[in-house]
C-alpha cells in the first residue's frame, strides 16, 4: 500500500505541473490556469463526503484499487489530447473534475484502511510514513515534470503519470480485502450526518478539523509567492520557496520517531499549528530570501508534526465503522482550507503588500489556534493512555436532532 502511494504521489505531481503548463500553452491566459482549482473545489468535497460514507459501506480495498484504475484511464484520456495536432481545452477541464471526484472517493478509504493494517502503537509511525511519500513526490515529480515538460514534451509527462497508475493498481489488488461491518448500512445523507454528529460531540476531534482550517485560512500564502519573491528581488528562488515547506516536512518525517512518545497530541497539534503561523509571520518579515526559506521550512516541519497529531488521534479513537465518513469530513478542512487561504492571502496583498499578507496572516493564525485551544478544552486534555468512547455518541448525548433519512 505505501509502495502504491508512493508511486502515485509522483506521477500525480508531474500531472500537477504539466495540465496547467497545457493550459497556459493553449490560451495564454492567467485566468484560465487559476480556474483549475475552482473547478476541482465542488466536486472533492461532494464526493469526498459520499467517499466517506462509501467507505463504511464496501469494502475498502476495492474502492481504492477501482478509483486507481480510473485515474490511470483519465490519464491516459490526457495522454490522447495531448497527442493530437491540435489539442482541445475542454478535456482538461473536464479531467481535473473527474480526477478530483475520483480523489474524493479514494482518500477517506486511504485514511480509514489504515487502522486495520497497522497496530494502533505504530499509527503515528504510520502517519508519518504515509506523509514521507507524500514529500518526496512533492519534491521529485515538480523537478521531474519540468524536465520532461522541457526537453520531451507534454505527452511524455502525461506517459509517466499513466504508468506510475499501471503500477499502483496492480500494488494495490495485494492489498488483502477489507470489507464492511457485516451490519453496514449504504451510503446515504442519514449515515453522513451520523459522522457529522459523531464528530461534533468528540469536542477534541472537532478541535483538530477547526484548528487545521483555520491554519490553512490564515497562513497558506502559496499563490503570493511570485509577489513575495518580486519584493525580495530573488525572482530566481521562486522554486526553492515552493519546495521549502516540503523540505521542511521531509526532516520531519525521517526524524519522527520520537512521535511514537507523545500521549497528549491535541497539545501536540495546538502547539505545531501555532508554531505554523509564527513561522510564517517570520517569513513575511524577514527581508533576506535565506531567512525566507529558512521560516517556510521551519513553517512546513511544524504543519507535519500538526498532521501527524491528527492522524494519531483520529486512528486511535474513532469507531472503524465510521473511519470513513469521519475522512471525509476532515477532507473538507484539508481541501477548502488551502483555497480559501489563497484567496485570503491573494486579497491581502492586492490591498497591501504581499509580505503584509503573509506576517498578517502568520499571526492571525496564531490568534485563532489559541482561542480555538482557549474554547475547546477537551482538545488540550486529550491522553490517548485514557480510554474513550468506542461508540458514537446518541442524537441526545451529541446535543442534536436525529436527521431524516434522505439517501
Amino acid at each position: 500500500m505505501w509502495m502504491a502511494g508512493a508511486v502515485t504521489s509522483l506521477g500525480s505531481f508531474v500531472t500537477m505541473v504539466a495540465l496547467p503548463v497545457q493550459i497556459k500553452e493553449l490560451t495564454g491566459s492567467a485566468v484560465a490556469v487559476g480556474a483549475v482549482g475552482a473547478v476541482e473545489l465542488v466536486p472533492l468535497i461532494v464526493f469526498g463526503l459520499y467517499g466517506g460514507a462509501l467507505a463504511d459501506a464496501v469494502d475498502r480495498k476495492l474502492l481504492i484499487v477501482g478509483s486507481e484504475a480510473a485515474q490511470g484511464l483519465l490519464v491516459a484520456f490526457l495522454l490522447v489530447n495531448a497527442m493530437l495536432p491540435h489539442p482541445a481545452l475542454w478535456p482538461l477541464y473536464a479531467a481535473a473534475v473527474v480526477s478530483s471526484a475520483l480523489t474524493g472517493l479514494q482518500r477517506p478509504a486511504l485514511d480509514a484502511i489504515v487502522p486495520r493494517i497497522v497496530p494502533r502503537d505504530q499509527l503515528a509511525a504510520a502517519a508519518a510514513l504515509n506523509a514521507l511519500r507524500w514529500q518526496v513526490g512533492a519534491i521529485a515529480g515538480p523537478a521531474m515534470a519540468g524536465l520532461v515538460i522541457a526537453y520531451a514534451g507534454l505527452p511524455y509527462a502525461y506517459a509517466i503519470d499513466a504508468g506510475t497508475f499501471a503500477v499502483s493498481t496492480c500494488l494495490g489488488l495485494g492489498i488483502r480485502r477489507s470489507p464492511a461491518a457485516h451490519d453496514a448500512q449504504p451510503p446515504s445523507l442519514r449515515g453522513i450526518a451520523e459522522g457529522a454528529r459523531y464528530a461534533w460531540g468528540r469536542k477534541e476531534l472537532l478541535g483538530t478539523y477547526a484548528i487545521d482550517l483555520a491554519a490553512m485560512f490564515f497562513a497558506y500564502p502559496v499563490a503570493i509567492f511570485p509577489f513575495l519573491a518580486d519584493d525580495l528581488h530573488a525572482m530566481w528562488a521562486l522554486g526553492l520557496m515552493y519546495a521549502a515547506d516540503s523540505v521542511g516536512s521531509l526532516l520531519v518525517s525521517v526524524t519522527s520517531g520520537w512521535t511514537s512518545r507523545v500521549h497528549r497530541h491535541g497539545r501536540m497539534v495546538v502547539v505545531a499549528a501555532a508554531g505554523w503561523g509564527l513561522a510564517m509571520a517570520a517569513a513575511g518579515w524577514a527581508g533576506e530570501i535565506w531567512l525566507v526559506l529558512l521560516c517556510l521550512g521551519a513553517a512546513g516541519g511544524c504543519d507535519m508534526i500538526s498532521g501527524i497529531g491528527r492522524a494519531t488521534m483520529w486512528n486511535q479513537t474513532i469507531p472503524d465503522e465510521l473511519r470513513g465518513r469521519l475522512a471525509g469530513i476532515e477532507l473538507l478542512s484539508y481541501s477548502a482550507g488551502p483555497q480559501l487561504g489563497q484567496l485570503r492571502s491573494g486579497s491581502v496583498a492586492a490591498l497591501t503588500t504581499a509580505r503584509v499578507a503573509v506576517w498578517s496572516g502568520g499571526l492571525a493564525c496564531a490568534a485563532a489556534v489559541a482561542m480555538l485551544a482557549a474554547t475547546l478544552p477537551g482538545l488540550t486534555s486529550y491522553d490517548s493512555r485514557n480510554p474513550l468512547p468506542a461508540r458514537p455518541p446518541s442524537p441526545h448525548e451529541a446535543g442534536a436532532p436525529t436527521p431524516t433519512a434522505m439517501g
